[in-house]
């Protein structure tokens, strides 16, 4: 049975083959180093390619899985030649991640039933946070929604800037106060803003800190509190960016931040300026929240819905 069927169209396939390109050849001269010289996939190709993995930041226990699973195909079908270890890798990491219920999509969408639709994005500073709203705001607005950024990172001045020149470059208005406001006033203003405006969407940019997960968790509760009184049930996307360049210390990352509050979406960012992307198949792997966005390039349209299939057909493409 193949996962693989064309989903994305040939100019975002060619972004996203681009964007991996340098964790592909990586992955791909290791692999390369622990197959030279057998012709058969046996015990020590195994071990080897054990090591290939862990060390292309899939992670421990997904690399466990994907070993266990090459085993009983190995003992199946008696014979293995190391020439297909690619195409069976392809095909047992696409088995492991079909069994999870995320990953599908191929187009940028909001969920129906809200009107605003509110994100709130959180992140340590530096991992890609406004520029991942800002792209993010550019594809909601070249599908016809209204979308409103609010700055609700009034502890750095620059992050205010930031969003307020991505705001000026997709041409959207953005909320926002004088530095050192209270963030929860912002998110309130923003949310009345968009109501009163009859926005679609709504994204709003919170401070990135996580040197004290006491002090995060209030302010995160406290501004949704806030957002509560203007749109009941908003947030209905909490979204975790997480620095893909940083390999397992995004993982770590990821494990701090959903601790804290209840992070139902993740986009992993700079996949294209590292050879650490095979963090995203352990990622989708390990945790029960869906990876939504992929950053594969520095472009406004570089940011990509994370298609699980065609991620792993880029990665493992030769």
């Amino acid at each position: 049975m193949s996962f693989f069927k064309k989903i994305f169209s040939s100019e975002k396939k060619a972004t996203l083959d681009k964007g991996l390109e340098k964790s592909k050849s990586s992955f791909f001269e290791k692999l390369g180093k622990a197959v030279a010289g057998k012709s058969k996939v046996d015990d020590s190709v195994l071990d080897n390619l054990e090591e290939v993995l862990v060390t292309s930041d899939v992670g421990v226990e997904t690399t466990l899985k994907i070993i266990d699973r090459i085993e009983a195909r190995v003992a199946k079908d008696k014979y293995l030649g190391t020439e297909e270890l690619n195409l069976i890798l392809r095909e047992e990491i696409a088995g492991l991640l079909s069994e999870i219920n995320s990953g599908n999509d191929s187009e940028f969408s909001l969920a129906p039933n809200h009107k605003p639709y509110v994100i709130m994005v959180v992140g340590v500073n530096g991992a890609g946070k406004t520029t991942t709203i800002g792209k993010l705001a550019h594809q909601f607005k070249k599908q016809g929604h209204k979308v409103v950024l609010g700055a609700a990172d009034p502890f750095r001045a620059a992050a205010i800037d930031q969003l307020q020149v991505w705001a000026e470059r997709v041409e959207v208005p953005i909320v926002k106060q004088n530095m050192g406001s209270d963030p929860a006033s912002v998110a309130f203003d923003t949310l009345e803003s968009a109501v009163s405006n009859q926005a679609d969407v709504v994204i709003i940019d919170t401070a990135g800190r996580l040197h004290n997960k006491v002090n995060l968790m209030n302010e995160l509760t406290k501004i949704k509190r806030v957002m509560h009184k203007v749109v009941p049930n908003a947030p209905h996307e909490i979204l975790l960016v997480l620095d893909g360049s940083t390999g397992q210390n995004a993982f770590e990352q990821a494990k701090q931040f959903t601790a804290a509050t209840e992070v139902n979406a993740l986009a992993v960012t700079k996949l294209d300026g590292t050879a650490k992307g095979g963090v995203v198949i352990g990622i989708s792997d390990q945790f029960q929240v869906p990876v939504k966005y992929i950053g594969v390039g520095e472009g406004i349209e570089d940011l990509q819905v994370f298609n699980k299939m065609e991620f792993i057909d880029s990665f493992f493409k030769k």
